[in-house]
């Protein structure tokens, strides 16, 4: 492809991903989250409730997008902070119900979570859930007062 560039990443540390919005792509986002969040000395319980969050976040949005459609995975670290957001195009305006048990599962995974749905300009709309993570602070016996 001639031509062909990528999207412009917001900061140097952005990992995206683009696949087909289908839920046999998840395994695919579980392991490259999972594997970020061990680079960035992220505990064994932050992982797995990266990993279970992402999982949530990227079921919801597939099941809201339009079918033969992509989701867009964003990563980035931080400081002590893993971002996530994940986007697709939808046929639906409205952004993911925060009294259901998925959005229960997001907010008791992460630190912070957010849904957005924005006109994309065409003929539907993009939906994004953003889910944040923070790396649990370590006490070092000896460090302080």
């Amino acid at each position: 492809m001639t031509g062909w560039e990528p999207p412009p990443l917001h900061a140097h540390n952005d990992i995206e991903l683009w696949l087909g919005a289908d839920l046999v792509h998840l395994p695919i986002v579980r392991s490259v989250v999972a594997t970020i969040a061990t680079r960035a000395d992220f505990d064994l319980d932050a992982i797995a409730d990266l990993r279970l969050a992402v999982d949530e976040a990227c079921s919801t949005l597939i099941t809201r997008a339009i079918p033969g459609t992509t989701m867009r995975c964003r990563f980035t670290v931080s400081g002590d902070e893993l971002r996530f957001i994940g986007t697709v195009k939808s046929a639906t305006d409205s952004t993911p119900s925060t009294k259901s048990f998925g959005w229960r599962v997001l907010t008791t995974l992460t630190d912070a979570v957010d849904a957005r749905v924005a006109a994309d300009g065409h003929d539907g709309h993009k939906v994004d859930i953003e889910i944040a993570k923070r790396r649990a602070a370590v006490d070092v016996p000896g460090a302080g007062a």
